[in-house]
């Protein structure tokens, strides 16, 4: 890939902070936007802008084809079967929460279990805790190793008669861990139980095909995959999708009102109470198509390598400790330096126009397990180098020797 030439593709870049060259290592959190996706906003609020699907009229026309077009990149982009499999949210949080309940109204009575994992966002705890004490049901916690592996033999084990749906994290935002899901979704298959996976750290990195997985659900949020904020994915299967109730009701989700009755619209529409963000839908599907022309392939390969040259250098600082060592990682390095809080590191490193992410990454339960308040975390994208790498180590040690 010509780095340099991708670079310039996101204007935020070439700026300055603090008078230094910014060198942007939080990807994890949210990504920077190339400018087609930037060009894409303001097309659409120039060109296009019009309320979709309800007009007649040719600007009303042109926006529903653009967010309806966005729909079928969604698609293809992770290869599902049919567009009505898609529908458009606000974020991988809100598609979680969909799920959570829409599935467990429909499906769950007192007792029942839901299974996720020691490692999961709170994204993916707080829908089931909330669902849990609404209608009685029991969240059972798969554990993990001192690596930070999902442990797959004690994750089979808990799973029982009254398991009616497990959710698992394809990469952990804190440490980075790539989970098998292919062999845990064949697992929850083995007992008939559906599964969704939280894709928001694993689209932006890796090909991520619905079909071949054969997952139930699966969720992923625009902005972390150089798209624009406030626009998110749920993907389901159609046969899940008509069977559960509409999540919020409103204008666009309904076929029929009437004071005594109310019919619901197909899908992918049933879900989709509301006015859409049709602007950041377009841009999305812009941003996947920027993604795809680059090639998933490529983008792995340039991570991985920054990936490993960085936690080769890191290691080689006293006091050390990288939180998270499995052997299948995505891009993200936990860690932490002798006796330095996090929140010191990170502020001293922004300083040096370094920017990094501190605290418990809305992972607390994780940081309970791991016996640690917090870390101090860099993750890389496809336009980051070796040479901001290096930047950041001589940042890095200069602040270690401040504390020694």
């Amino acid at each position: 890939m010509d780095i340099a030439k991708i670079r310039a593709d996101f204007p935020i870049l070439s700026r300055e902070v603090y008078g230094k060259p910014l060198v942007y290592f939080d990807n994890a959190a949210t990504s920077q936007k190339p400018q087609c996706v930037i060009d894409k906003i303001a097309e659409m609020y120039t060109t296009v802008n019009s309320n979709v699907h309800r007009g007649v009229h040719y600007l009303s026309q042109a926006a529903t084809d653009e967010h309806e077009a966005a729909r079928t990149t969604v698609q293809k982009f992770i290869n599902a079967f049919s567009p009505n499999e898609i529908v458009f949210t606000r974020g991988a949080t809100e598609s979680i929460n969909l799920v959570a309940s829409s599935f467990c109204h429909k499906f769950c009575k007192e007792g029942d279990e839901i299974l996720i994992t020691a490692m999961e966002h709170h994204s993916n705890i707080v829908p089931w805790q909330i669902q849990a004490e609404e209608l009685g049901l029991k969240l059972k916690v798969a554990p993990i190793n001192s690596e930070g592996e999902l442990i797959i033999d004690e994750f089979e084990k808990k799973i029982s008669a009254n398991t009616k749906l497990i959710a698992v994290t394809h990469i952990s935002n804190v440490l980075g861990t790539i989970n098998p899901i292919k062999k845990l979704i064949e697992i929850a298959h083995k007992y008939n139980v559906p599964i969704l996976i939280d894709a928001a750290q694993s689209v932006q990195h890796a090909k991520v095909d619905v079909q071949d997985l054969d997952c139930d659900f699966l969720v992923f949020s625009s902005h972390k995959v150089y798209g624009p904020t406030g626009v998110g994915v749920l993907y389901g299967k159609e046969k899940w999708l008509n069977e559960l109730p509409p999540y919020q009701g409103g204008g666009e989700m309904i076929s029929s009102v009437s004071f005594e009755k109310t019919t619901f619209n197909k899908l992918p529409f049933k879900f989709e109470a509301g006015t859409p963000d049709f602007v950041g839908t377009a841009a999305l599907a812009t941003a996947l198509d920027y993604v795809t022309s680059i090639g998933l392939e490529n983008i792995a390969r340039h991570e991985d390598e920054l990936l490993k040259y960085a936690t080769e250098k890191m290691l080689q600082i006293p006091g050390m400790r990288i939180i998270g060592t499995a052997k299948k990682k995505s891009s993200v390095i936990s860690f932490l330096v002798s006796d330095i809080h996090p929140y010191d590191m990170g502020t001293l490193l922004d300083k040096m126009g370094i920017a990094i992410r501190t605290g418990h990454h809305c992972a607390e339960p994780l940081m309970k397990e791991l016996g640690i308040d917090g870390t101090a975390r860099v993750s890389f994208a496809f336009y980051n180098t070796k040479e901001e790498i290096d930047l950041f180590l001589v940042g890095l040690k200069r602040i270690v020797s401040m504390f020694s």
